[in-house]
């Protein structure tokens, strides 16, 4: 059964892993929309592996599914063939048909990445909410501009990422109220060259430091010479002498309380917005280490202004307002 599921989901254009089953753990599938090089899909497969690795479940995955159609199929099929007892995933691009297939299998837990509300009983949600790091990287991006123009390439202005465009707009301007962000909308989730291209665009502009909450971004800043904030996953390694600092999503919190209540036996009792999980105050996401060798530095004045509002925002005394609403001055690539 393991092999005939293999072969299907290589026809939509996925991967599979942990071939070999251990009926005493939970399988759980992460059932992507784009390809895992994209960070967003990146940051929860590398935690439901790291759940793997230590033992408490058996997973695998399948990448692209980037349309309602494969992502239909894709999830039918698993369900037909393997049966999983989580399958997690991104519905952002695909919300009507991942609830459909919900719907028609209420033994199976599906936990997405979704702009909507959860439905019983067992359709849970969660979301990236980074406004904390997001914030703190502002102050840092405020804090290092020297020509007080700062560029920002984003997916495209929904709830989602605007909070994390508004959140690190607002630390800029706490640092550094004289500064000016761009802010660039691709209306992709994944299109590393128009984004590479649009915060070129920004560089020519007077740009910086560039945020680079979409791949493409970081080329375009090691070309340049110039520091860079990366996001999801420390991106240091793509860039050691550009990227500054990362903004870090950790979806194992959220994977462990979903795990817990699959053995509690009550994950498909009801449907939950897992949403907070995903908050600096709960581990779910956090500011990479600070790299100073960059162009210009970081000054160890500005790291302990970062440092002490990073520990303020742990201890409650600092609630970084959250803003949904679309970047004021924002452009999209080809308006």
């Amino acid at each position: 059964m393991a092999a005939c599921a293999a072969l299907v989901l290589a026809a939509c254009g996925g991967t599979t892993g942990n071939e070999a089953t251990d009926s005493d753990k939970p399988l759980v599938y992460g059932v992507f929309a784009t390809p895992l090089e994209e960070p967003w899909d990146g940051a929860i497969h590398a935690a439901l592996q790291s759940a793997a690795d230590d033992g408490e479940i058996v997973y695998r995955h399948t990448d692209n599914n980037n349309s309602d159609d494969k992502m239909t199929r894709t999830l039918r099929d698993l369900l037909a063939n393997e049966q999983p007892d989580i399958i997690f995933g991104d519905a952002f691009a695909s919300e009507d048909a991942t609830r459909e297939v919900a719907a028609d299998n209420l033994d199976t837990a599906f936990v997405f990445g979704s702009g909507e509300k959860p439905v019983d009983p067992n359709f849970d949600v969660f979301d990236n909410w980074l406004q904390d790091p997001a914030y703190l990287a502002g102050m840092l991006a405020g804090g290092i501009t020297k020509s007080n123009t700062i560029g920002v390439v984003a997916a495209m202005p929904i709830p989602e990422v605007n909070r994390i465009v508004n959140a690190f707009t607002m630390g800029v301007q706490e640092r550094n109220p004289a500064a000016t962000v761009k802010v660039t909308f691709i209306n992709s989730f994944f299109d590393p060259t128009t984004a590479k291209q649009a915060a070129l665009a920004q560089v020519a502009q007077g740009a910086d430091v560039l945020f680079a909450e979409r791949a493409g971004v970081i080329e375009a800043a090691k070309e340049e010479g110039l520091p860079v904030i990366g996001m999801m996953v420390d991106q240091k390694a793509e860039a050691p002498q550009n990227v500054v600092t990362s903004l870090v999503w950790d979806m194992r919190p959220t994977v462990n309380h979903v795990i817990e209540q699959l053995n509690e036996g009550t994950l498909t009792d009801e449907g939950n917005d897992l949403g907070e999980f995903s908050f600096m105050k709960n581990g779910g996401s956090s500011l990479a280490p600070i790299n100073t060798d960059v162009p210009g530095g970081v000054p160890q004045e500005l790291i302990d202004e970062v440092e002490a509002r990073k520990q303020a925002i742990l201890d409650g005394d600092f609630v970084t307002p959250v803003d949904e609403s679309a970047p004021s001055g924002s452009t999209t690539v080809g308006e």
